[in-house]
């Protein structure tokens, strides 16, 4: 599809909006857009049918305005599309990936507006108001409130979907420098905290790490009176002296990912590990009492709709505390980005409502949700909890609520400005030796950066 518009910086964000229509590949689409003091005016023409939209605005400063028309020349692309083609999505012009917190900012009148504007299905406005209903014991929107976030950008092996950074562990160079570096960031970062919400260890595959390694970080951390998540991730890396030392510093909560139960998709998506092992590494995990979140991936490379149901009818059998299903995500840097470009977007979408359908009966209940660039069938993930067993930093920092102190590679940490309504971040270098390098540079910067943002 060709896209003529006179908002030359708008283009990339119409491909974005438009992207998921079907049959595009002849349409040229010609947009002009209008202004006065106080209404938006955007015409489009498709195959020679024209279409017109206003929209009355009332905008406090510029930055305001040029997000109103970002916002409405999107949703003008959208109505036109939908009409012409005669087709719907069911996130209709909504292309932000925090639907959730997009619904806060509306206000009581969300759902009205999420509909009539933005043209979203009534199915996904259901979940989005369970998600609020079950965010109500966590969220608090408060000066102060923080959570912290350790990378630990390591894994055995790179799944084929993983766009991630992490590196193999066992050919990494830097892995001792690497510890001595974060725990040192660690240490410098502790004085900055003032009201610690939750810690959050992430990877990669953080428990791939040798054992005195990961020692020296969850020492650094110390002890900690709130949540505190380790991804274990994948079961070749979870062994009974792991799930010890984690319980010995206080880990309250660890991930467990099958991604599948499907032993033939294992093998494709590079994972050095059967079912079975899922099952035995979830079972000793359970004698040391953690809250335990599985992900699930509906989308992997040859998979059915009875291969996905198979793995979240297995899931829930579990009964873990989380289930958090993702739609697969085909971004830049992945191995399955360079060999598949679309999937069968029905079938997809027949996992996401059967995982709403079951999860939901099985009495898990929604409770965060984001969205992504690239993801197959323009769905969502959706994070799963039973009934007080929500995790705090997944709702925290989805809904962005809190400042965010990141340590490590690529850690990008964010001070939240509650009365300015804005979001400030520091980002640390993504490559393992320039963080090395840089260490003490990071700290002088990031103590700067939260103690002057004050």
């Amino acid at each position: 599809m060709k896209i003529i518009t006179d908002l030359n910086w708008m283009e990339a964000d119409f491909i974005e909006a438009s992207k998921f229509f079907e049959n595009t590949e002849d349409l040229t689409v010609v947009h002009a857009h209008e202004e006065t003091k106080d209404r938006l005016i955007d015409k489009i023409s498709i195959g020679g049918k024209e279409y017109s939209y206003e929209k009355e605005i009332v905008a406090n400063d510029d930055i305001e305005k040029k997000r109103y028309v970002k916002r409405y020349a999107k949703l003008a692309l959208y109505k036109s599309l939908s009409d012409y083609l005669n087709q719907n999505l069911v996130w209709g012009a909504l292309t932000g990936i925090r639907p959730v917190k997009y619904a806060y900012s509306i206000g009581d009148n969300w759902r009205e507006k999420m509909a009539e504007e933005m043209m979203v299905d009534e199915s996904k406005l259901d979940v989005i108001a369970r998600i609020i209903e079950e965010q109500k014991p966590i969220y608090q929107l408060k000066e102060n409130n923080c959570d912290l976030f350790i990378s630990i950008p390591f894994c055995p092996s790179r799944c084929l979907y993983c766009s991630f950074l992490s590196n193999e562990i066992g050919k990494e160079k830097h892995l001792d420098a690497y510890v001595d570096a974060l725990v040192k960031e660690i240490k410098s970062a502790k004085p900055l905290i003032k009201n610690l919400r939750s810690v959050y260890v992430g990877g990669g595959t953080p428990v791939s790490l040798p054992l005195n390694l990961l020692e020296k970080v969850l020492k650094a951390i110390g002890k900690v009176d709130c949540e505190y998540t380790v991804e274990a991730g994948r079961p070749d890396c979870i062994e009974r002296q792991t799930l010890e030392l984690l319980k010995k510093y206080g880990v309250t909560r660890i991930c467990i990912n099958p991604q599948t139960f499907n032993d033939k998709t294992l093998k494709i998506i590079g994972r050095k590990h059967t079912a079975k092992d899922i099952l035995d590494k979830f079972n000793l995990a359970k004698e040391f009492s953690f809250s335990i979140n599985m992900d699930l991936i509906a989308g992997l490379s040859g998979e059915s709709f009875e291969d996905f149901k198979y793995s979240l009818d297995t899931a829930i059998s579990l009964n873990p505390d989380n289930i958090t299903v993702h739609t697969l995500s085909l971004k830049k840097g992945s191995k399955l980005k360079e060999t598949t470009e679309r999937l069968t977007e029905g079938e997809i979408s027949k996992m996401i409502d059967y995982s709403v359908y079951k999860l939901i009966n099985s009495d898990y209940h929604p409770y965060y949700m984001y969205r992504q660039k690239y993801m197959a069938g323009n769905l969502e993930n959706t994070g799963y909890t039973k009934k007080g067993k929500a995790c705090v930093y997944n709702v925290d920092v989805m809904e962005e609520i809190t400042d965010n102190l990141a340590c490590g590679a690529n850690g990008v940490s964010k001070k939240l400005f509650i009365s300015e309504n804005r979001i400030e971040r520091y980002g640390s270098p993504k490559d393992i030796k320039t963080y090395i390098e840089k260490i003490d540079k990071i700290i002088e910067d990031k103590n700067k950066f939260f103690i002057t943002s004050d």
